[in-house]
């Protein structure tokens, strides 16, 4: 506790607190502009801190860090593009309350679900990070490879409409990950004699183009809609939503908040993963999950406090183990040592009060981002009301800045743009599009560890099945797999005979 208030002792200054609600404010200005990314943003803010004392620097990082998470809710939910890859699933049910006029309720919920996941998170990295890295070093690539494998049966519970087509756009996201050099061998595949496809495709282009891009194509197709009118006359009173629309999601959301910190605390995994599979868990507990994509709280509320919590969770790694949970956190790690701060199992002796200092400076950024997007509100739905044709050019402009911005190709401009059309087809043709990134996101760590682990094993496939932990992650595969089967057929059975 001493500690504790040693780090809240630096905190409660009134530079540290600015910077905060500078890195905050920043953090979710940059989330919900399409095209870029947090990652991006600390990059941007990383020289500023330079000259800084380093709490300053890391209460700086740390808000953009959770503002920026956050901020990708107001893309998601009042245009249907994720704002980052950490809010594809709130668009499931986002997009769909503010279509029918309900975009003050829907950011509500969300900004409310991600304070709380974040909240939660947070208060586990306080008091649990030295144990919670300790569990964490035993995972291998046998562990590794079976949380891929668990993670894909998920694809099926994406499909809102078939399942066939879902597990088809799952295993085309798989496809698009093997284009380039392979893994461990460095062999090119699929590449066809093009340089440019040597480093394969990126997340952001493919992201960007697939939920942006179409989302543009789309609304140039509807042009003529205009279904916001009834915005103008909506009246915001608190968060938008009343203690009904939410009552009975404490389950929900704490579970949502679990799933996330754990898949956070695993290196190379991240938000992009976790808010589809805390979705996917709340739609499979549901008992209503006919309902979910329609536009209930359920879904906004699992994938916003799951992101939030994946914050708290990727710094588990990243301060007890110096080792980065994903690539935002992988920048925070550089702006440790930019201040001659070596993160890892002794840092919690050497700087302690800074380590809890870092900790009070979360919590703070979490509660400034409660305010700031409470505030903005009023001001998030008004974008509703711009032309169709206005905000859609003003979005594809970010959008080609951040497809270029992330290696600074134009090729992934044209990556962007051919996934955009891919998915307007896809879209058209009743496709999920969610299986697709999660398929192009797990396909590396799949193979790296499948190719790490025959290695390690001398070509034996036991070992992925013998070791305890990944013995059971396969386990509760199958039986998702099987029970997905079961009520598949027992569906169909109950509708034929009706």
């Amino acid at each position: 506790m001493s500690e504790i208030l040693t780090g809240l002792e630096m905190c409660m200054n009134i530079e540290v607190l600015l910077l905060i609600l500078l890195g905050v404010a920043a953090g979710i200005v940059i989330g919900a502009i399409p095209g870029l990314t947090v990652t991006m943003g600390v990059a941007l803010f990383l020289p500023i801190t330079f000259g800084m004392e380093p709490i300053a620097a890391m209460a700086l990082l740390m808000g953009l860090y959770i503002g920026g998470t956050s901020g990708g809710l107001i893309s998601a939910i009042l245009l249907s593009i994720p704002g980052t890859p950490s809010s594809i699933a709130t668009c499931f049910d986002g997009h769909p309350m503010a279509a029918r006029g309900e975009a003050a309720k829907a950011l509500g919920v969300g900004i409310v679900a991600s304070f709380i996941g974040g909240a939660i998170s947070y208060v586990i990295l306080l008091f649990l990070a030295p144990a919670i890295a300790k569990i964490a070093l035993k995972f291998g690539p046998y562990e590794y490879f079976s949380i891929a494998v668990f993670s894909l049966t998920m694809l099926a519970g994406l499909s809102t409409g078939s399942v066939i087509k879902g597990l088809i756009s799952g295993m085309l996201g798989i496809m698009f990950s093997f284009v380039g050099i392979a893994p461990i061998t460095s062999f090119t595949r699929f590449t066809f004699g093009h340089s440019e496809l040597n480093a394969g495709f990126t997340l952001l282009p493919v992201l960007v183009g697939l939920f942006a891009v179409s989302q543009v194509l789309i609304s140039v197709e509807e042009k003529y809609r205009d279904d916001h009118a009834v915005l103008t006359e909506t009246k915001i009173k608190g968060f938008g939503f009343t203690y009904d629309d939410v009552k009975g999601q404490g389950s929900n959301c704490l579970l949502s908040t679990l799933i996330g910190t754990a898949i956070g605390i695993l290196p190379g995994l991240g938000g992009s993963i976790c808010n589809i599979i805390a979705y996917t868990v709340a739609k499979h507990r549901s008992k209503h999950p006919e309902k979910f994509g329609t536009g209930i709280v359920d879904g906004i509320i699992a994938s916003e406090s799951s992101n939030n919590a994946c914050t708290g969770g990727a710094l588990v790694p990243l301060l007890t183990l110096g080792i980065p949970g994903d690539n935002t956190t992988a920048l925070i790690l550089a702006g440790f040592m930019i201040h001659g701060i070596t993160p890892g199992p002794l840092l919690f002796r050497s700087q302690a009060p800074l380590v809890y200092g870092i900790f009070v400076a979360l919590m703070i950024a979490n509660v400034m981002m409660l305010f700031v997007e409470y505030l903005g509100i009023r001001v998030f739905t008004k974008i509703l009301m711009v032309k169709q044709n206005v905000l859609m050019s003003i979005v594809m402009v970010f959008c080609v800045v951040g497809a270029y911005g992330a290696n600074n190709r134009v090729f992934d401009i044209a990556v962007m743009i051919g996934a955009g059309v891919l998915g307007y087809g896809l879209k058209k043709m009743k496709f999920p599009l969610a299986p697709i990134i999660l398929g192009f996101i797990l396909g590396p760590i799949l193979e790296t560890n499948l190719r790490r682990g025959l290695m390690k094993s001398s070509g034996s496939f036991l070992p992925f099945i013998t070791s305890p932990i990944s013995g059971a992650f396969l386990l509760i595969a199958v039986v998702v797999m099987v029970y997905l089967f079961y009520k598949g057929i027992t569906k169909k059975a109950e509708k034929t005979a009706a």
